[in-house]
């Protein structure tokens, strides 16, 4: 007797178990884990050194076996193999776990560093202690819980990368990027800002960029660039051009993709360890509404805060700068309201209306506060210490919702929670994308048998499907440009370019069909 397929999607595999060998890397891979859990209960190894490249190893080995079983013997091409049918990729008891537990984790991490073995008095002990001679061999200092959050998210992008990289080995494109995604990850993300430390040089990750790199204007941030000579000079004008020349630059030609989908390491994670879990976007209308305000409004927090912490180093560090505070305010001001003011005058019509008011109210609440604490003599700006906004940011946005909900709800909302609805960066590099950069997803709707495979592996909750019905460019903000609506699509019909910008956006031109001279559009598109 046959056996029966329970999978509805017609390009998926029966939803199997494990086999002999997907176990035995499991149980490899978990003793390399219990190794840390030991660690976690304050069990004092005898050789840390030892125990660490074990762990290490045997997590390594064990996904690499369990990846090798899961795909090397398959044919490449779309792999869905019953993700909605697994209680760990559709919101089951397992998922449920995995994302309390890492929740649990990052309250742990941010908050209550101490149950980990941190000691600022003393020796370190617990797993932070496991990590001390790793730590000592990079920087030439014992382990913080960072350094053991670092080592534990790279070591995660690296073997989850592998994975990624056979599953997907039939497209280049995810190839090549998921290689850059573990490039900077450890070299930019890890190794550098360890060995700059190692030198008696400032922290720094050139790959962190402002806003998402929201302590880089803070007070002892600019103090220790200031403080480092000439080096240090040159990391905060290499933060400096990153924001205003190379992002720009970079994201006119190719759009956001350059950074949250090849360079990000938010993004990496998301990419590699969050893949099984991107079909669990929301995809509903509702659900982009809510993206698309709360995502700009933690982009106006970020930009508030900044000028606020700015405005407050300049207050206490008055010969730091060759202008004053006052003068500072003022240029901040002068700036946000010729950003705006391009847009309304070259970009008006590619905003839809509560955009435009969204704009105009967040611009006209920045500048009458700006005013009134100028008008007003309070020399703390937006009537809050900077300090305290950036405590305030750093709990709310830094901590709380990229870490705790941003990863450890994976298994429940998708990889993508953080890049979707939090990230000031995506905000930024969002709106350049939307108006404009060059990068559009083309579609070719003839070819389109509505399969929803493109939509469905959306982690950003666009429904590609709707686009490629249609014939129609995709060109959204949250658009990250990973190309897994391409990669899984069976017939071709999406592909990722870079082109001119007129004829971009081509919706009016479909949705007008029936009221315009076909013949003479084809005509004007061909000249």
């Amino acid at each position: 007797m046959s056996k029966l397929e329970h999978n509805m999607s017609i390009t998926g595999d029966t939803p199997g178990g494990l086999s002999k060998t997907q176990r035995l890397a499991s149980g490899i891979g978990m003793l390399g884990l219990f190794i840390l859990l030991l660690a976690i209960a304050n069990v004092n190894f005898p050789n840390k050194t030892l125990f660490l490249v074990l762990s290490i190893t045997l997590i390594t080995v064990g996904t690499i076996i369990f990846t090798n079983d899961a795909y090397r013997g398959k044919h490449p091409g779309i792999k869905n193999d019953g993700v909605w049918f697994r209680s760990m990729t559709a919101r089951g008891f397992w998922a449920w776990i995995t994302g309390i537990t890492l929740t649990l984790f990052y309250i742990v991490l941010y908050w209550y560093p101490e149950y980990l073995g941190l000691n600022s008095d003393g020796a370190n002990t617990g797993i932070i202690a496991l990590f001390d001679p790793l730590s000592r061999f990079i920087s030439g200092y014992p382990a913080s819980q960072w350094f053991v959050y670092g080592t534990l998210y790279t070591l995660a992008i690296l073997v989850f990368g592998y994975k990624f990289i056979l599953k997907y080995r039939h497209n280049n494109y995810e190839i090549l990027r998921t290689f850059s995604v573990m490039f900077f990850q450890l070299g930019f993300a890890f190794l550098i800002p360890e060995i700059l430390i190692r030198l008696n040089q400032p922290y720094f990750n050139p790959a962190n960029l402002w806003p998402l790199n929201y302590d880089f204007f803070a007070g002892y941030k600019m103090e220790g660039f200031f403080s480092a000579g000439t080096i240090g000079l040159l990391m905060f004008g290499f933060g400096i051009v990153s924001i205003f020349v190379i992002s720009p630059i970079l994201t006119y030609k190719y759009g956001k993709r350059w950074y949250c989908s090849w360079v990000c390491g938010c993004g990496g994670l998301a990419e590699t360890a969050g893949d099984p879990y991107r079909h669990l976007s929301d995809k509903s209308n509702f659900a982009w509404k809510v993206e698309r305000w709360v995502i700009h409004s933690v982009l106006v927090f970020v930009v508030v805060m900044t000028i606020a912490v700015i405005y407050s180093f300049l207050l206490e560090n008055p010969s730091d700068s060759w202008f004053t505070k006052d003068v500072f305010l003022w240029l901040s001001a002068g700036f946000l309201t010729l950003i705006f003011a391009l847009i309304m005058i070259f970009k008006r019509e590619q905003l839809a209306k509560d955009a435009k008011y969204g704009a105009i109210g967040y611009l006209v609440i920045i500048l009458a506060i700006i005013s009134l604490n100028y008008l007003s003599g309070n020399y703390r700006i937006f009537f809050f210490d900077g300090h305290q906004l950036r405590a305030w940011y750093g709990f709310l946005i830094g901590a709380a919702f990229s870490g705790v909900i941003g990863v450890g709800f994976y298994p429940i909302f998708g990889n993508r929670v953080w890049c979707r609805f939090g990230c000031p960066m995506a905000a930024v590099l969002g709106m350049q994308q939307r108006l404009f950069s060059k990068f559009r997803i083309t579609t070719n709707g003839g070819q389109c048998i509505s399969c929803g495979n493109c939509s469905t592996y959306c982690e950003m909750g666009i429904d590609v499907r709707a686009y490629a019905q249609k014939g129609e460019n995709i060109v959204r903000s949250s658009c990250v440009g990973c190309g897994i609506c391409s990669a899984v699509c069976p017939r071709g019909v999406l592909k990722l370019e870079n082109g001119p910008l007129k004829g971009r956006i081509n919706s009016e031109e479909v949705l007008l069909g029936n009221d315009v001279d076909l013949l003479d559009l084809l005509n004007q598109k061909g000249e």
